[in-house]
């Protein structure tokens, strides 16, 4: 399975499962990436760190390891 970390840049991807667990998992659908939820990736930083992307019409920058957590079709 694919994760957000491994989309390049310029693709959209939908939102799958979300891995981890408690606080981390919560965090991640706070900021609005849900399941089945499309997610545009905008820029990725030159050493990967930090992804960013387009989520509900907003803006957003993951860390790598959250963007792992992420499983996208």
């Amino acid at each position: 399975m694919k994760t957000l970390k491994e989309v390049p840049c310029g693709q959209t991807v939908k939102v799958t499962k979300l891995n981890g667990e408690g606080p981390v998992k919560r965090r991640i659908m706070d900021m609005g990436i849900t399941k089945g939820v499309e997610i545009y990736v905008r820029k990725v930083a030159p050493l990967g760190d930090p992804v960013e992307v387009t989520v509900r019409g907003y803006e957003l920058s993951l860390r790598k390891a959250d963007a792992e957590m992420i499983c996208v079709e």
